[in-house]
């Protein structure tokens, strides 16, 4: 049985910092094995902003049945979606913009492939153009803030050294990132993979290294750990960045702190997803 999806209402919150956008599929794009980069647009992006770097939206899937996702209207949207039963609230997830190009109404989003065990990459391995989501998303006629929210990466604590580990998830930030950085910076990036042919060029002006760590069948964020512990990070002030799987993010953490002796305000870090838990799942 098919849902019909009932007239939408006015989505736009002008006074909110963020809003919901309407959008659809404009292109597919297989970026390597496990990683594919959908383009999207709709008419009401050219009220979309971006903070760049890692730059984090909400992606809203429909159900099942659904040509689109249903989604409430009023001043709170999200809230309010956030508030609609379980059974008729649409999927959400956390996704990094890839790339911005608010003069073309356009943006992309990264997904990592792993079949149909979560809303997005169910969506994205059957992705065609025409097909219509929502996004939670910086409102460009909302007044900002200098650090916008949904940016992690302080460009003002960042001195002559960066740290960047992550794994596929984090893929499309740490990307966003470097592009960012300015010539005289030195960068280690530490990625972590599924499969070697999932590497990628990353372009920056600064003097970057990129070390990829195939996980092969190893748990996720098992090679990060043990690479970043062999790591020479010796010379200049460091700022490091860690994103990912949140067990990895956590052990990184703990030994930059604990065993490196990095200051805290010298470690941004995020847990990207955990795992074997859904994030519909409530947290621990």
């Amino acid at each position: 049985m098919t849902i019909l999806t009932p007239p939408r209402p006015d989505l736009v919150a002008e006074s909110s910092p963020f809003r919901l956008f309407r959008i659809e599929v404009a292109e597919v794009r297989r970026v390597s094995r496990h990683l594919v980069r959908i383009t999207f647009t709709g008419p009401e992006l050219s009220a979309m902003t971006s903070g760049g770097l890692d730059q984090r939206v909400k992606m809203i899937f429909p159900l099942s049945g659904q040509l689109e996702p249903v989604v409430p209207s009023g001043a709170r949207p999200y809230q309010a979606l956030r508030a609609l039963p379980p059974e008729i609230r649409p999927k959400l997830r956390s996704y990094t913009v890839r790339a911005h190009r608010p003069e073309l109404g356009e943006f992309d989003v990264d997904f990592v492939l792993h079949g149909d065990t979560g809303p997005a990459s169910a969506f994205a391995g059957r992705a065609k153009p025409g097909d219509r989501l929502v996004v939670y998303a910086p409102n460009a006629e909302c007044p900002a803030d200098p650090q916008r929210s949904g940016v992690e990466f302080r460009m003002d604590a960042l001195r002559d050294r960066a740290l960047l580990v992550g794994d596929e998830t984090a893929l499309p930030a740490i990307s966003g990132i470097l592009a960012a950085l300015p010539m005289g910076v030195r960068a280690q990036v530490y990625v972590e993979i599924p499969a070697a042919a999932d590497a990628q060029h990353l372009a920056s002006a600064a003097k970057v290294e990129v070390h990829w760590l195939p996980r092969s069948d190893r748990r996720p964020g098992a090679a990060l750990l043990s690479a970043v512990r062999a790591a020479s990070l010796s010379g200049g002030e460091w700022y490091a960045w860690l994103a990912g799987e949140t067990g990895m993010v956590t052990s990184v953490r703990r030994h930059l702190l604990d065993e490196r002796g990095f200051d805290r305000d010298a470690v941004t870090f995020m847990g990207y997803w955990r795992y074997g838990k859904s994030e519909d799942e409530p947290k621990d």
